[in-house]
């Protein structure tokens, strides 16, 4: 499978090493609107630079877009992507409105290609093999769960690009960027989100229009409760923490690792061992490219990633109203 990366920073750095891992996959292409990055990404794996989208979409010797750009551009690079005919792997989020997400979704079915978002810890295997005991009933009725991502970043960090702590490019701050992975396991592990209420701040960084802490509460549609708090206002840092509770079990996983495990039919605190993984892209783009080939809908959707913007649009709505409870759209 053929490759082009559009957005040659740090994330699609992480893009091009989860290729370089995959046998089969080849960087073609790199383009960035400083041709400085293009080319030095481009040059350490034989590919082509360019700083115009265009000349990697015309290109036949290209199956797949992976668009690594400020979230405000996923919209645009993904939507012209899959009308040249081009597979899509969209970095989360799918964009910053739902507006944009609903262009990419009708850009897919218009087309017939496969689009993904990249929602990587799914396929680590402790929320795999959670993810598969809640499926088969272990836990029980799922009642409630809580999501934690207790991040710091620096101020040097927002000061690093123009676009970042903007709503328009960057669509939030700690929950659209650091939370919005533990949000899509909660989701997950407890189906369709249908009202919230929340509220958010800045608090320890400045010269941001974005929030750096945001804590709400979630009801589900089966009538599961969830809680999400996200911060990229915790020094030093710590491990996203998912914890998942249900009438006849509770598992909590920390450090990609399952913490705690028990239910009804195992002793407490047993603990399967799994192998830990690094929250790495590779297992993700093997399942897009599996797709492709074997004519399926890729794991994660653009579906899902609609749904996890929902939320967090309805989170950020709810805190511009002081907690009010707003439904997920």
């Amino acid at each position: 499978m053929r490759f082009a990366i559009v957005g040659a920073g740090v994330i699609g750095e992480a893009h091009a090493k989860a290729l370089d891992t995959l046998e089969g996959s080849e960087l073609v292409a790199v383009a960035d609107v400083v041709p400085e990055l293009a080319k030095t990404m481009a040059a350490s794996r034989g590919a082509d630079a360019t700083d115009e989208l265009e000349r990697v979409l015309t290109r036949d010797d290209i199956d797949a877009v992976s668009v690594c750009t400020p979230s405000g551009l996923h919209a645009d690079i993904a939507v012209a992507a899959l009308e040249a005919g081009k597979h899509v792997m969209i970095e989360k989020p799918i964009d910053v409105t739902l507006a944009a997400a609903d262009r990419i979704i009708e850009a897919e079915k218009r087309s017939g290609r496969v689009a993904t978002v990249v929602s990587q810890r799914r396929f680590q295997p402790p929320f795999a093999f959670l993810h598969k005991e809640i499926e088969a009933g272990r836990l029980g009725r799922v009642t409630s769960g809580i999501a934690e991502s207790p991040f710091w970043r620096s101020q040097s960090y927002y000061d690093s690009g123009g676009w970042r702590g903007t709503w328009k490019l960057d669509g939030g701050g700690a929950l659209m960027n650091q939370g919005i992975h533990v949000l899509d396991l909660l989701v997950w592990m407890l189906g369709e989100p249908v009202e919230v209420s929340a509220y958010a701040a800045t608090l320890a960084h400045e010269r941001i229009e974005v929030e750096d802490t945001v804590a709400g509460t979630i009801r589900f549609s089966s009538g599961a409760i969830g809680t999400i708090a996200a911060t990229t206002a915790a020094n030093p840092g710590r491990t996203v923490r998912l914890t998942v509770n249900g009438d006849a079990g509770s598992a909590i996983v920390d450090a990609e690792r399952i913490e705690y495990l028990a239910t009804t039919d195992r002793e407490t605190g047993e603990v399967p061992k799994l192998r830990t993984d690094p929250p790495g892209h590779g297992a993700q783009y093997a399942d897009f490219i599996e797709a492709i080939q074997d004519g399926r809908p890729p794991a994660i959707t653009t579906a899902d990633g609609r749904r996890a913007l929902a939320l967090i649009v309805a989170i950020y709505e709810s805190a511009r109203q002081r907690g009010a409870a707003v439904r997920v759209s």
